[in-house]
C-alpha cells in the first residue's frame, strides 16, 4: 500500500485517499479497487471503470 498521500490522489474517482495500490505508478484507492472487482460485466458502472483503468494503459505507452 502506498504511504505518500501527497501523490495518493485516485485515477478512478479522483480523489486524495490516505490508502490504496499502484498499477505502473497510478493510485488507485481502496474504495475503488473494492468497487471494480465486485463489480459484475454487466453492471451499468463496469463501463466506467474500463474507462477509468484504461487510462493506466495510456500513461504508460505515452
Amino acid at each position: 500500500m502506498s504511504e505518500n498521500p501527497q501523490s495518493n490522489v485516485c485515477i478512478v474517482c479522483r480523489e486524495q485517499k490516505p490508502q490504496g495500490i499502484r498499477i505502473w505508478g497510478q493510485f488507485v484507492c481502496l474504495s475503488c479497487e473494492r468497487d471494480i472487482v465486485q463489480t459484475d460485466v454487466e453492471d451499468e458502472k463496469y463501463p466506467f471503470y474500463i474507462e477509468r483503468m484504461k487510462q493506466i494503459w495510456l500513461d504508460m505507452i505515452s
